[in-house]
């Protein structure tokens, strides 16, 4: 453990920016309140970037720490205030400050107009600062700071346009699922904490739990890792709690560039591949967390094909693509989720960014049935966004071929041929229908108002240059795990090893061989169908439509989950307050209540009798009063 002092400003600055675009955003002026928010993240960059160098240059089990001061210190109990810089802290560092500072450079131009734009750069550095606590924090009870405030976070970005009452419900939203999620995730942390008090070491410190894994009841670990996984698919959207992600596209389009593609979304995976010695432990918890990410990236890469809202597309893209990351580590593979974390930061990011300069060219249109032929106004953007396409498709070469197939081939290591069989459909389905959102949008002929086509421009340097950055690091952020059967020695996975779990199996070099072929060629053949059936427009769409109107109701509808949700839980629990406000407050309490000042009025009237303000009634009262006491003391002498 090497102590520093420095890896507390990485979090702070961010924060100090937020604090001073709250107070003194107006006098700063747009330009100042731009640059200041992009050279704070900028700024922690550089200092994730110092420790990520002083890592490498020490011995593989190095640990950098910063600890302020003791938080709590109860019962044997003891909560640092500390930030803790290892190998996998390291990369998440890099991937927050990193993609998120230029998503602050592109923010400046994309947000140019915005009446509340000091306010809007408040929240994106508070954000940021929020999700460096949480990657940063050396205990589950600092992490959770963090965890709750990329929360808050989220609800006011996501609800940044209030004006609108459906942009606030999507914000107010996010913020509730997201309880559900919280809730579980405290009471994870709880059960840990008993069952370490149990063995004498009252502790939540990350490193302590970890160690303690193996000797710690096993029915606990399991209870605590199921409850901490309920916390992860909150926050990384995940079955049953996906639905805020969708209706987060109501914020503006670099926030969901923010959120899902390098931090908040990401925060569940973290967690679970931190505390992978714990996870371990538990085999039938990470038979969860698999089954459960295979089943969620299938079911909302069969969504995103029905989509018509470009930024819908995307949304249901990441999470599936979330979907992947937990079927990785759900088989113990848990640098591969961290090798497809930090490429899916770049590619969906670009993603979400190239998706803003067409909304932003386009006046606001995201309906990817009046768009087209956007390739020849906005050369760039196309460019790029056709770069981000391929990766996430997984053609060979780009980012996402090496992350997605150091996935794939996994689950079949362990044995779990039908785990690999869906991984593999969902990729098909995947290239399928991020092809057909390039084609709609950028390929064939405009489909849209005309008056908008003429008015259609590619975006400003400060927009476009940032996509060309992350394009670059969408082609070449593979070559961070080229595997060993491609000549490679899989850099990150080397690097990750002394802090995270290994994966268990192996398989013959030619049946890798042979599987990564097949993810190849579902990969070509999912682009190549979609080119064939689109590139003459969203027709395919209508035949759709016309012959499975059920099947394609239900995808558009997401599976009828929020129904459910609406009317088997929100109206329940509404029904359920009134009736306890009829009997609890209204029968019980209200009674109670009015039934003693009733019984002080009575009293009191009684008494008012008395108070009558004449002479001989007040003697009178003193007299029988007297002849009362005197009876009792006679009475008593008696006996």
């Amino acid at each position: 453990m090497v102590e520093t002092n420095y890896l507390a400003w990485i979090p702070a600055l961010p924060l100090a920016a937020s604090v001073v675009h709250v107070v003194a955003g107006r006098r700063l002026g747009r330009s100042g309140v731009g640059v200041l928010a992009s050279l704070a993240v900028a700024a922690a960059f550089v200092l994730s970037l110092r420790a990520f160098m002083t890592l490498a240059a020490g011995a593989p089990e190095t640990i950098l720490a910063d600890h302020l001061y003791t938080w709590i210190n109860t019962g044997g109990f003891t909560a640092e205030v500390g930030f803790v810089v290892d190998r996998l802290s390291a990369v998440m560092c890099l991937v927050v400050t990193g993609v998120g500072s230029l998503i602050h450079v592109y923010s400046i131009g994309y947000m140019d107009k915005d009446e509340d734009y000091a306010r809007y750069f408040a929240y994106l550095n508070f954000f940021t600062s929020a999700m460096l606590i949480l990657v940063l924090a050396d205990n589950l009870v600092l992490m959770f700071v963090g965890w709750e405030g990329v929360g808050l976070a989220s609800y006011l970005l996501i609800g940044f346009w209030y004006q609108d009452p459906a942009k606030a419900a999507a914000g107010r939203k996010a913020f509730i699922v997201n309880r559900v999620g919280d809730a579980a995730f405290i009471l994870g942390a709880f059960v840990l904490y008993w069952a370490l008090s149990d063995l004498g070491r009252p502790s939540l410190a990350f490193a302590d739990i970890n160690a303690a894994a193996r000797l710690l009841p096993p029915g606990l670990v399991l209870v605590a890792c199921l409850l901490l996984f309920v916390g992860a698919t909150g926050k990384s959207a995940q079955i049953p709690l996906f639905v805020w992600l969708p209706d987060a596209m109501a914020g503006p389009t670099p926030v969901s560039a923010l959120i899902h593609a390098a931090t908040m979304v990401t925060a569940g995976v973290y967690m679970v591949a931190r505390l992978s010695d714990l996870f371990v432990a538990a085999p039938l918890a990470l038979t969860v967390v698999a089954t459960v990410g295979a089943l969620t990236a299938l079911g909302a890469a069969l969504v995103a094909v029905v989509q018509n809202d470009i930024k819908k597309v995307l949304a249901y893209s990441t999470i599936s693509q979330l979907g992947y990351m937990f079927l990785a580590l759900g088989v113990g593979a848990f640098s591969a989720a961290v090798f497809h974390l930090v490429t899916h930061a770049f590619f969906k990011a670009l993603l979400f960014l190239g998706a803003g300069s067409v909304i932003h060219a386009l006046g606001g249109q995201q309906d990817i049935g009046r768009m087209g032929g956007l390739r020849k106004k906005m050369p760039v953007t196309a460019g790029t966004f056709f770069v981000a396409t391929l990766a996430i498709a997984g053609i060979p070469g780009l980012a996402g071929f090496f992350s997605k197939d150091e996935i794939l081939p996994r689950p079949a290591a362990g044995g779990h041929w039908v785990l690999w069989a869906l991984a593999v459909f969902t990729a098909l389905v995947t290239a399928f229908y991020m092809a057909r959102l390039f084609v709609l949008v950028f390929g064939g002929s405009y489909r849209g108002d005309a008056k908008v086509w003429d008015h259609a421009h590619e975006s400003p340097v400060s927009m476009t240059g940032v996509l060309v950055v992350l394009a670059l690091a969408s082609a070449a952020g593979g070559l961070l795990g080229v595997p060993a059967i491609l000549g490679g020695n899989n850099a990150l996975a080397h690097w990750l090893a002394p802090v995270v779990a290994g994966s268990h199996g192996h398989l013959s070099h030619g049946l890798e061989w042979g599987l990564m072929a097949v993810s190849s060629v579902v990969a070509v053949a999912g682009v190549a169908l979609a080119w064939r059936l689109y590139r003459g427009g969203p027709d395919a769409d209508r035949v759709l439509v016309s012959k499975r109107k059920a099947l394609h109701e239900t995808l558009v509808r997401a599976y009828y989950v929020d129904e459910v949700y609406d009317r088997e839980v929100a109206r329940r629990t509404v029904s359920l307050g009134g009736d306890l406000w009829r009997i609890v407050d209204e029968g019980l309490i209200d009674r109670c209540v009015n039934a003693m000042g009733a019984s002080v009025v009575t009293l009191s009237g009684l008494g008012r009798r008395w108070a009558t303000g004449n002479f001989q009634h007040y003697a009178l009262a003193v007299l029988l009063g007297a002849a009362v006491l005197a009876a009792a003391v006679v009475g008593g002498v008696g006996r």
